[in-house]
């Protein structure tokens, strides 16, 4: 198996897992009253499922992505982006080559 793949599939056990435990503490603080709605519906499970589901996908997804985004390369040399502008407060002449108008001096 590729180590892109199973460094995918061990960030999406992770965001499951986070979402599990994320989804425990709302039902046992009973944030928003969800404890109760859940427990007295009929088709609370189907609710919890879903939270499950929906938030497992987010944090496996922020879970990949931080992983992806942390990875780094090792370059030997530098390519750019460390050049020091050198300044100068040396005047410089300017020619310009348009020709002087010609107005109307009496107005």
């Amino acid at each position: 198996m590729p180590k892109l793949v199973s460094l995918y599939i061990r960030q999406v056990l992770v965001g499951f897992g986070l979402s599990a435990v994320f989804v425990t503490a709302l039902l046992y603080f009973n944030i928003g009253n969800l404890w109760h709605l859940v427990s007295t519906s009929p088709m609370g499970w189907v609710a919890v499922g879903m939270l499950f589901w929906a938030n497992g996908v987010v944090f496996a997804g922020v879970q990949f992505a931080i992983v992806v985004m942390r990875m780094e390369t090792s370059e030997d040399d530098p390519h750019g982006g460390k050049r020091v502008p050198v300044a100068t407060n040396i005047p410089a002449r300017v020619v310009v080559a348009a020709p002087r108008k010609q107005g109307n001096a009496g107005l």
